[in-house]
């Protein structure tokens, strides 16, 4: 994370937050280390999803693919804000995005002007396209403190062999338009970042993205690597560069994760995530939602957090973490900043 977003964090933070933050650390490594599951505290940490509706079409995402087994829809503000009233006085950090594209919510910026105005630093993630002029005045008046544009080539023919659907120059315009919103506004935020999916087809543009984006004047390039489901037998989106890779090659042939899979999970101790319609899941890696924890429209979010299926999950983690589906694909540290 950079200076800039480590200054917003604190500015953000309460003695009861620093508190909540503790009870957590101390939680998850007694954990850790003993192997039987403790948890004082709450999430430091949410993500809450606006919708699962997404205009593009990339081919590793269940929301591009129209693959979901559960609903489509949309985040309600109503919903939204009786869930950040149950949380804000210990959430320190809250992500606008599980799948889909957040713009498309109509209320998407009310809610995040909601959630700043209860002192919890914002972020979100965006594929760009609805960045107008207009819209990118919104988000800067929202007080969004962090926006990730993805942006994974540095020419149209590269941008769309992963982002089906998408234009490059769309990108390339809205990122203008927030930066010209910040400056007419004179805000420091949002940090605005340029997230770089790295796959075989845009690996060589990595010095690229650097160059645009110090040219447009966005605050932090970070080059992420990029989940396939199918990776056994190799995949064309696999890149050559095993440093902005998942997955390393066996003497077989045959391909695997890189990163050891431990039996611990900072995340399950930390953070969640929240569906569109309330269901409490585990991480992003559990896209559609089978892995469900809770139900926030029947439940109250403690309840929910110290509930015997939570803390049985948390267990699994420090028993056997390689028989979870959705640990299986697990990306830890997969996000390299420059």
């Amino acid at each position: 994370m950079s200076f800039h977003s480590k200054i917003g964090l604190i500015q953000k933070l309460t003695l009861q937050k620093l508190v909540n933050f503790f009870y957590v650390f101390g939680s998850y490594y007694s954990s850790k280390y003993t192997k039987r599951n403790f948890n004082k505290g709450l999430p430091i940490s949410l993500a809450i999803e606006p919708t699962t509706s997404c205009n593009l079409r990339c081919p590793e995402c269940p929301s591009g693919l129209r693959q979901f087994t559960r609903p489509i829809g949309m985040l309600e503000p109503t919903f939204f804000k009786k869930t950040i009233d149950d949380v804000y006085k210990d959430l320190i950090y809250l992500t606008f995005y599980f799948q889909g594209e957040p713009y498309l919510n109509p209320h998407f910026l009310e809610m995040v002007k909601y959630a700043s105005l209860k002192k919890i630093y914002t972020s979100t993630s965006t594929n760009a396209h609805y960045l107008t002029p207009e819209m990118a005045l919104k988000t800067v008046q929202s007080n969004l403190d962090r926006l990730i544009i993805s942006i994974d080539g540095t020419t149209q023919e590269t941008y769309e062999q992963y982002r089906i659907g998408g234009t490059l120059s769309k990108v390339i315009e809205g990122t203008k338009n927030i930066i010209s919103a910040k400056k007419e506004l004179h805000s420091k935020t949002p940090h605005i970042v340029f997230q770089f999916l790295v796959v075989k087809p845009n690996e060589y543009q990595l010095n690229d993205v650097k160059k645009l984006a110090n040219e447009l004047g966005v605050d932090e390039v970070v080059f992420k690597t990029a989940q396939v489901y199918d990776f056994k037998n190799g995949n064309p989106l696999i890149p050559d560069n095993i440093k902005y890779s998942r997955y390393k090659k066996n003497s077989d042939g045959t391909y695997a994760i890189k990163n050891k899979l431990l039996n611990q999970c900072w995340r399950m101790w930390s953070s969640c995530v929240i569906t569109w319609d309330g269901l409490v899941v585990p991480c992003c890696f559990d896209k559609d939602a089978k892995h469900q924890l809770g139900d926030l429209k029947q439940q109250q979010f403690k309840d929910v957090w110290i509930s015997e299926t939570y803390q049985s999950f948390r267990k699994s983690i420090l028993k056997s973490r390689q028989e979870i589906d959705i640990c299986k694909n697990c990306s830890e540290g997969s996000i390299v900043s420059v």
